[in-house]
């Protein structure tokens, strides 16, 4: 059983503290709007589906301290819901789940406080959930790429800890393993907060699934060698062609896959495609702090005085992708299209 990093709990959204991982298992209980803004400011809770259910908790406990109208009430979750826009700019599941959580909102704002917050509760365990169901089924279909002895590279953690549990691309990798596949997964490290080397790796062996971290330097050589059948990834950001904005180092990874035709697949939900974004140009690029690259803790790496850039994503040209896997089904070519005939009229 793949863990679930946040769940409810009397009266708080309990999360497990991603950022300690794996040397440390504490769980942090947030009650206020401004833990839930810490919690993704500062990486305890990551991934952009988490991101999104984090936010929507974020969102009910807004409401928990919000009396008056329902004109006073709607101004108040707006100002929640701004709050919480400002934490992560690059995933659009943080958005989706924060007008999701407003939809909710106002079709309770006539209710009295106490209930107003109930039912919002309620919603953003529903959101909870449909995220849990929504990787089962993207596991369902994309584990049909996978063949029996496969190894596979992946790049950050798009597994149960950046989803509400089971994962996107690692939940394709766990329906592969349960439909009875023999795969291998190779985790690069993906420096500089090292996702793919404690997370990647911490919550695969901890399931049993055979899992080794590789250097990030390393995918050119391993992919040459013939070492490698197929790479996954996850998605913070999809635009409507399939241009799609994951965790740096993921563009390098796909120009290497195409070189030596090893094929690429990104695993994400619906709610991580911006249809409003014609191509990936548009997707905003997160800037982090420098210190993630020059200390690791308080230890100092480089040079006092040199300057380092941490950009947090890059793009990948949907030419680049072999394969689109989503709760619907799989894209496999035309991105544009197929994503729209996947959805089928429905909204995102």
């Amino acid at each position: 059983m793949s863990v679930e990093p946040i769940r409810w709990e009397e009266g708080a959204a309990v999360v497990l503290d991603q950022s300690l991982l794996p040397n440390e298992e504490l769980w942090v209980r947030c009650e206020t709007v401004p833990q839930i803004e810490h919690a993704i400011c500062a990486m305890q809770v990551r991934g952009a589906p988490l991101i999104g259910v984090t936010a929507a908790f974020g969102m009910a406990l807004g409401a928990r301290d919000l009396a008056g109208d329902a004109q006073s009430f709607m101004s108040g979750m707006r100002e929640v819901g701004e709050r919480l826009s400002a934490t992560r700019p690059t995933a659009v599941n943080l958005f989706w789940g924060i007008q999701r959580m407003l939809k909710g909102a106002s079709g309770v704002a006539s209710l009295g406080q106490a209930s107003r917050f109930e039912q919002l509760v309620a919603m953003a365990e529903e959101i909870r959930a449909q995220d849990i169901a929504m990787c089962r089924s993207m596991g369902r279909h994309g584990q049909a790429l996978f063949e029996d002895g496969d190894t596979v590279m992946t790049h950050c953690n798009a597994g149960a800890l950046a989803t509400a549990g089971y994962g996107s691309a690692l939940g394709v990798v766990r329906a592969a393993v349960e439909a009875g596949k023999s795969i291998r997964v190779l985790a690069r490290e993906t420096r500089p907060l090292l996702q793919g080397a404690r997370l990647t790796a911490w919550e695969l062996h901890r399931d049993g699934i055979d899992v080794t971290v590789v250097p990030d330097s390393a995918g050119a050589h391993l992919l040459s060698k013939g070492a490698v059948d197929r790479i996954i990834v996850g998605a913070d950001r999809i635009a409507a062609n399939g241009d799609t904005a994951n965790k740096i180092g993921t563009l390098d990874l796909a120009i290497i896959a195409q070189r030596y035709n090893v094929p690429f697949y990104v695993a994400a939900p619906f709610s991580t495609v911006d249809f409003s974004m014609a191509d990936g140009t548009a997707i905003p690029i997160e800037e982090r702090a420098a210190v993630e690259m020059t200390h690791v803790g308080d230890t100092r790496l480089t040079p006092t005085g040199v300057p380092a850039l941490n950009p947090a994503f890059d793009v990948t040209p949907n030419e680049l992708i072999a394969a689109i896997v989503t709760e619907e089904g799989i894209s496999t070519s035309s991105h544009r299209d197929n994503l729209q005939r996947l959805l089928g009229g429905k909204h995102p």
